[in-house]
């Protein structure tokens, strides 16, 4: 039996082959053979969501203007469940606020398998939040980012009172209210009431943040296959107003 010692080489070449044995195994398992393969691509769970980046922010806000004026559509929640059991394609992802208040499927008339959301309060970029729109983009196929800000936003008011007051919170919350002071002070001495300017500040900056910190999403924008544009929703009307 040889007792030679194994050189870093020796151990870098068994790792690349282990990882290709174990990447083989997986493929193994989870890819049909390619006696059963076929050329033709599989159906999308739902045909329609299969959007340009245009069509997708006009049907959005299509069902924006529904919800609105109250005339929502009537989804079929029994078969769309069957549909989605395999798969999903949403048309368009959306990073909004956790409020209670704010709740895009219905704010978008949307139905099961059509909207990705990510929500955490003030409608920021964290890192878990920003993976997960790129696995809408790049997995899923998603054509349509919505960043969505709503009026009288207890987060950003949270972030104002911390730049104005100097004011301290509980808890995590300090550090909640810290993420948002970048867009409070760009609008401090603007015209016009401060939080609503915060507010849309906010959406205008985590937009920005979403091309600047992800290059999977600022390709896709370059190729155009995607679109990323923001909003605020209002609470007495339902209403979302387009930024920029």
């Amino acid at each position: 039996m040889c007792n030679r010692p194994v050189h870093l080489k020796d151990r870098r070449n068994f790792l690349r082959l282990a990882a290709v044995s174990t990447s083989a195994t997986l493929l193994s398992g989870a890819l049909p053979s390619l006696a059963n393969a076929t050329s033709a691509a599989p159906a999308l769970p739902k045909p329609a969501n299969d959007l340009s980046p245009q069509l997708a922010l006009q049907r959005l806000m299509e069902g924006n203007q529904r919800y609105a004026d109250g005339v929502t559509k009537r989804h079929d929640f029994m078969s769309e469940r069957e549909v989605l059991v395999g798969g999903q394609n949403p048309f368009v992802a959306v990073l909004s606020c956790a409020d209670s208040r704010i709740a895009p499927e219905y704010a978008f008339d949307t139905a099961r398998g059509d909207l990705f959301a990510v929500r955490v309060a003030g409608n920021f970029v964290t890192d878990n939040g920003l993976a997960s729109l790129e696995y809408a983009v790049a997995v899923l196929g998603t054509p349509l980012i919505m960043v969505l800000g709503h009026d009288m936003c207890g987060a950003v008011a949270a972030g104002v009172k911390a730049v104005k007051d100097n004011a301290r919170f509980p808890g995590k919350i300090q550090g909640l209210a810290d993420t948002f002071k970048p867009s409070v002070n760009k609008v401090l001495k603007a015209p016009g009431d401060l939080l609503e300017n915060a507010i849309a500040q906010n959406v205008t900056d985590t937009m920005a943040r979403l091309t600047a910190e992800s290059s999977l999403l600022a390709d896709a924008v370059a190729a155009g296959k995607l679109l990323i544009v923001g909003g605020v929703y209002k609470l007495h009307s339902g209403k979302v107003k387009m930024l920029g």
